[in-house]
């Protein structure tokens, strides 16, 4: 088979390793789609892997890149049970593996494993691949009317917005201010409308700004050119958000995230690595916030995020704007890098 290896400073190569076979507990997923997430960039700029972003349990080989893998069950390994686990089956995947007996693992947060856990496409082998090789329980169900695509984007950037505005516990009759409107953040500001939130959506580009609006964004702001505290607070009848949410890591936008959000309010931060500094007296402790972080989602919120998609009949498709063969994949994160583009997807 073909798959796409991150070699480390940008680099990344074509190889033909052999078709993996499955063992005990295992099943082998033919990949239909695998999205390229912004994480994978971190991936694919960093020059030691996954080990320079702080996942740990480095491999001590190049692995196969992607982890957003979404396809059919194509081999099924010994001591398998699991209904999803037919050969047939669409699924999506968790695309994560533990221990498989802690309290984490056990509620389905394997990511969170007490023994240390692989993430695939980043210390285990991923989907920019035509097969991959899982642990049969970290299939989760493809509803019949979403396609393979929609499910790879549930997979991981769309599924983590999911999760973060259920940290938040957002209302229907609440205000969100949600910054970056990248593939995470563009997922949350649809999800939160149909939810029935208004969304206050933030970006440095105009081109995504436009696509929030057409997701359902209530109101835009530019956050290089608006004072957008102050502009949060005009929009809010001077209270500030009910809820702020973070999808870029900057810490300019972290911290705005905070100023933003009104007494009693709730923060949540999705964006990985940096830092940011806050007041906590005056921008947390006298106002009452909660400030919660969130990594992704466990698998029943990755269903529960798939449900709501279909019943919802939400446009997830939307959001990818570009799609390649896996053989052209060097070109693909090429693009990629450049941030201009909306969602990617690889078609093995």
């Amino acid at each position: 088979m073909k798959a796409v290896y991150f070699l480390g400073d940008r680099k990344l190569e074509i190889r033909d390793p052999p078709d993996p076979s499955s063992g005990p507990g295992e099943v082998i997923l033919e990949i239909k789609a695998s999205g390229m997430c912004g994480s994978d960039l971190k991936y694919y700029r960093a020059a030691d892997g996954a080990d320079s972003i702080g996942l740990g349990k480095k491999s001590d080989r190049p692995i196969i890149a992607g982890h957003e893998p979404c396809g059919v069950v194509a081999e099924v390994g010994k001591g398998v049970w699991s209904p999803l686990a037919k050969v047939g089956m669409r699924v999506m995947n968790h695309h994560y593996v533990g221990c498989g007996c802690c309290h984490q693992c056990r509620g389905g947060w394997t990511q969170m494993c007490d023994e240390g856990s692989i993430t695939f496409g980043a210390n285990g082998d991923g989907a920019h691949a035509r097969f991959m090789k899982v642990p049969a329980d970290s299939l989760v169900g493809l509803p019949d009317d979403l396609s393979f695509q929609a499910g790879a984007a549930i997979s991981c950037g769309t599924g983590t917005a999911w999760g973060g505005l259920d940290r938040l516990g957002l209302r229907g009759s609440e205000t969100i201010a949600i910054f970056g409107q990248g593939p995470v953040g563009l997922s949350g500001t649809q999800l939160a409308t149909a939810m029935g939130a208004r969304v206050i959506a933030l970006d440095i580009d105009p081109g995504r700004l436009q696509r929030a609006k057409e997701f359902g964004a209530h109101d835009l702001l530019d956050a290089r050119s608006d004072d957008v505290i102050a502009a949060i607070r005009d929009l809010t009848g001077g209270r500030g958000a009910d809820c702020t949410m973070d999808c870029t890591g900057s810490p300019n936008a972290r911290a705005a995230a905070i100023k933003s959000a009104r007494k009693w309010g709730r923060v949540v931060f999705l964006g990985e690595g940096g830092d940011v500094t806050i007041d906590v007296s005056n921008d947390m402790n006298r106002k009452q916030l909660s400030v919660f972080g969130s990594w992704t989602f466990s698998k029943n919120g990755q269903a529960d995020c798939a449900r709501f998609v279909s019943e919802r009949k939400l446009d997830v498709d939307g959001l990818f704007t570009h799609s390649w063969p896996l053989e052209a994949a060097e070109e693909a994160y090429r693009l990629f890098d450049t941030q201009t583009t909306g969602k990617g997807l690889l078609i093995p």
